[in-house]
């Protein structure tokens, strides 16, 4: 009886304490105002219970099982900074958090409206090892990100070392990656970097309610009318990198009682010539977004932007060019009538529409449908010299003429050319050489214009590589809450691509029209050089004139259907997913010109290609305590080629790249997470193969053998199919507060980025009939080339209560190396013009001469500063951001010419005191500097 009492007792105790509630509470109000904030979320990191701050900034959270111990309360209102509480919740009793103080996102705000503008200097999309790193500024708190997208950016550094066709960038819940490169092209919304602050990162595989992601991560931008907050935001600034100048500005009405929300935003930048000689930029842009808000369940957006911009593209040089004219040289250039003309320009425009539905079917279910519909050109200017006039001769048809190449670096034009013989060197002509390439060494716009008139017919022509795209994307994208533990996120998404491509004059320089036959075809015993000579057989030795397709005309069609699912499961110290994708892709040519070389196999439709995939991935994170983490991600899946690398030569025939596969991924990833309210740290380890990759190159190739014909030399298409590729690495990066005002920061990225087999490598050309495989490229263990696979970065940031800030950071490269040319590591690097191999072969010379190139290191030191203001209810400031500051001279990357092809035509050119064909490289930006003043409203 006395233990039944007991037991009463004490089960009547424990269900009292079970049901005493426990609360939090606090009241919000700005820092700087004191006003009263209300609508912000409040939360408990970690935990389902959340509220909202009510009308006097006042807030409480209540229950039960509000969770006890310590905890992160996390706080978050538009317009205001992200803020973290540590927090002590007792096991009974109210917790009450006083006055709590939100600081204006100010100085955030310069940070992102300045880097994202320095970020657009990395971008040309000529160059496969680019990356744009701009969907990493609002990716998170992550100290190494931030390190990696500020300060690493610069030197064309990638995280984890993959190309930015591994990471998805979408707009509204569309993708907006180039289905040719796979890419995605941030020139097409460049400038609106203030209608693009509202964007959802998933770094790597982890997971995302848009979609299954890519290995680099998955941005989503925002651009919905409804979700900028009201107001409006200005700026100028002034900077030596790609533009010189810049004009910004955008308002957000906010949501009107009405129900309607718009945003505007509008820019310019520009530049004559930027810090690379010759590099012109013009460029602007133009934002709205207009939704209206029918009920509590139904809204719809338009979103609409255009971006047209021009940019004149530098030259890679060898290092003979760079000895005689330095870092900022570039050979693309030249006067015309006292101002810069550049022969390579790139212009892009594709104006993006976008039809956003939005549907709250309930309160667990929501779903957003979208319609996406971009159109518009990009163009690749240069210069053609190719121009011809046919005649008779004896009574057969022929061509002559042909300029010779314009470009001041040609090899036949530097003193390195007159040098060649070592037995009987010219010195007085290669001096003179010298000294007109150091005087003079531009493009001669004029001594053009003049060929032309001379030779009464059009010799050179300044022609453009035309993409006219247009493409149509659908999908449904479905989130729904299963029970307080389980989301599902959903999607189902098609798209459409028709481009059309083709080249045409855009400057006939003086000229009246061109004869559009190839003046460097050769006839053979099957078939006459005038039919070989011809683009297009259907229209023989037609002249064009102005904005005409000639040389090549066809079109790429491409249609794809995926479906994603994700399911989250979310509990206290516990939380994991599990992802599975699939997607059908079809890639079609349509040959509009049946070409002279290629006469049954031009004209007409490809077969198709079609590519069925299929992915899936897990991660997980378990919660030691409230300040530990430890997580990971692992996937494996399959992607569909690019459509670039589905033909080998796209622009004069049907041919299919022989077994070409989808590539198969593999991927995991490891880390470690501590947070606290002074230090902030993570260490990430990972591992990632991908297989099955195939690349496509085009360029002049001197020292092949089994032509099967007199001649050694050919412009050539390479196939290189079947790559395997390996990425091994670790990142860190630490942040710790030393006073309410000193941070201290750093971060580190150890990768190993390597060929893992050795791939198969043939030729195409026009040049002859057959396909020529040369088998195995030994590529095993050579490095990837695109930026250093080594850095660090130490640093530290002043905030003051007064709201100026100043930071600097010292960086170190290394690890990084030379794009090696696959052809020199195949059997026609031993072989001679006859298939035989050749004499007196060395194996320790051909080892040292196929070394790869490693860069030497560096360190860059950047800083940035700022102040801001509040001036009768607007902010006021300026920003400075200074990169490079002491000047430092480093290479960012480079490729190998395999122009000399075999081991004969290396080594000779290796033995010379300055190589002819010496590897090409590009520059890093010398001391450079971003400033800026801006307003809000």
């Amino acid at each position: 009886m006395k233990f039944l009492i007991f037991m009463f007792f004490f089960a009547l105790a424990f269900s009292g304490s079970l049901a005493q509630e426990i609360s939090l509470k606090g009241k919000l109000v700005d820092a700087q105002t004191y006003k009263e904030l209300s609508g912000a979320k409040v939360q408990i990191e970690e935990s389902f219970f959340e509220t909202l701050s009510a009308e006097d900034g006042t807030f409480i959270l209540t229950g039960k099982d509000l969770p006890t111990g310590e905890h992160i309360l996390k706080i978050s209102l538009a317009n205001y900074k992200l803020l973290r509480i540590p927090v002590i919740i007792e096991k009974a009793g109210i917790k009450d958090m006083g006055l709590i103080l939100m600081q204006p996102v100010v100085t955030d705000y310069a940070n992102q409206i300045s880097t994202i503008s320095l970020s657009d200097a990395e971008l040309d999309e000529d160059e496969a090892y680019i990356e744009n790193l701009s969907g990493l500024l609002q990716a998170s708190r992550d100290v190494f990100l931030n390190a990696a997208a500020f300060d690493f950016s610069q030197t064309f550094f990638r995280p984890r070392g993959l190309d930015s066709e591994h990471g998805k960038v979408l707009i509204n819940g569309v993708e907006m990656n180039k289905v040719y490169t796979g890419r995605p092209q941030w020139s097409a919304w460049g400038g609106l970097n203030d209608v693009q602050r509202n964007q959802v990162f998933s770094m790597g595989l982890s997971p995302s309610e848009v979609g299954f992601g890519g290995l680099a991560g998955t941005t989503n931008i925002i651009m919905r009318a409804s979700k900028y907050a009201k107001g409006g935001k200005a700026s100028i600034a002034a900077a030596n990198r790609s533009y010189n100048g810049r004009f910004m500005a955008s308002y957000g009405s906010g949501e009107l009682k009405n129900g309607w929300a718009y945003a505007v935003s509008a820019s310019r930048r520009f530049a004559k010539e930027a810090y690379v000689d010759g590099s012109l930029y013009d460029a602007n842009g133009f934002f709205l977004s207009v939704e209206k808000t029918f009920n509590e369940k139904h809204s719809l957006n338009f979103t609409g932007f255009y971006t047209p911009n021009i940019r004149g593209k530098s030259s890679p040089n060898t290092e003979e060019v760079f000895e005689l004219k330095g870092r900022k040289y570039n050979a693309y250039w030249g006067y015309q009538d006292g101002g810069i003309r550049n022969s390579r320009v790139r212009e892009i425009k594709e104006p993006v529409l976008m039809l956003n539905h939005y549907w709250d079917v309930s309160e667990k279910i929501s779903i957003n449908n979208n319609f996406a519909f971009q159109f518009g050109k990009t163009g690749n200017s240069r210069i053609d010299f190719g121009g011809t006039k046919k005649v008779e001769i004896n009574g057969q048809s022929g061509y002559v003429g042909g300029g010779t190449n314009p470009d001041p670096t040609y090899y036949q034009k530097l003193p390195s050319y007159y040098l060649r013989f070592k037995d009987n060197p010219n010195y007085e002509a290669a001096y003179l050489a010298q000294q007109e390439f150091k005087e003079h060494g531009q493009v001669d716009w004029q001594q053009l214009y003049n060929a032309n008139k001379a030779a009464g017919y059009t010799l050179y022509a300044l022609a453009e590589d035309r993409n006219d795209d247009l493409k149509f994307d659908l999908n449904s994208i479905l989130s729904a809450k299963i029970n307080e533990h389980i989301d599902l996120n959903g999607k189902l998404a098609f798209a459409y691509l028709n481009s059309h491509n083709f080249a045409s004059i855009k400057d006939m320089l003086g000229g009246d029209t061109f004869l559009d036959v190839d003046f460097f075809a050769e006839g053979d015993r099957e078939t006459s050089l005038e039919n070989r000579a011809q683009s297009d057989l259907q229209n023989s030795n037609r002249s064009v004139t102005e904005n005409e397709a000639y040389k090549y005309n066809f079109r790429l069609y491409a249609n794809s259907a995926k479906a994603f699912g994700q399911l989250n499961f979310d509990y206290d110290r516990f939380d994991f997913y599990a992802a599975t994708k699939a997607s059908q892709t079809s890639y079609q040519r349509d040959g509009l010109f049946q070409n002279g070389n290629y006469p049954d196999n031009s004209l007409g439709k490809s077969e198709q290609l079609n590519f069925t995939d299929f992915g899936g991935k897990i991660g997980a994170n378990y919660k030691i305590t409230a300040k530990h983490l430890l997580g990971f991600n692992a996937a494996w899946f399959s992607k569909p080629p690019n459509l670039r690398n589905s033909f080998s030569n796209s622009r004069q025939n049907n041919e299919v790249v022989k077994g070409l596969k989808s590539e198969q991924i593999q991927n995991i990833d490891f880390s470690y997470r501590y947070r606290s309210p002074n230090i902030k740290a993570r260490i990430s380890a990972y591992y990632t193969q991908i297989k099955n990759a195939t690349e496509i190159s085009f360029y002049y190739a001197d020292g092949l053998s089994g032509l099967g014909r007199n001649s050694t030399t050919a412009f050539v298409q390479e196939v290189l199919s079947g790559i395997d590729k390996q990425y091994i690495g670790l990142e860190m990066g630490l942040e710790a507060k030393i006073t309410p005002a000193i941070k201290l920061k750093a971060a580190w990225a150890l990768g190993q980025f390597t060929y893992n087999n050795n791939p198969n490598l043939y030729l195409t050309s026009d040049d002859f009939n057959e396909i020529v495989d040369y088998g195995t490229s030994y590529l095993k263990d050579y490095r990837i080339a695109g930026g250093p696979q080594r850095a660090a970065q130490i640093g530290f940031e002043y905030r003051d209560a007064d709201y100026w800030f100043f930071a600097t950071t010292a960086n170190f490269f290394s690890h990084a190396f030379l794009d090696i040319s696959p052809l020199t590591r195949t059997a026609n690097f031993r072989n001679d013009s006859d298939g035989l191999p050749i004499l007196n072969f060395d194996e320790n010379i051909a080892r040292d001469m196929l070394k790869q190139e490693q860069f030497k290191d560096y360190m860059l030191v950047n800083a940035i500063g700022g102040k801001s203001w509040l001036v009768k209810g607007k902010f006021i400031g300026f920003f400075v951001s200074l990169n490079n500051i002491f000047d430092k001279l480093y290479k960012t990357g480079g490729f190998e010419q395999s122009r000399n092809a075999n081991y004969r035509t290396l080594k000779q050119d290796r033995e010379r005191e300055i190589p002819i064909f010496g590897p090409k490289y590009w520059y890093g930006t010398g001391a450079s500097y971003f400033a800026m003043i801006y307003i809000r409203f």
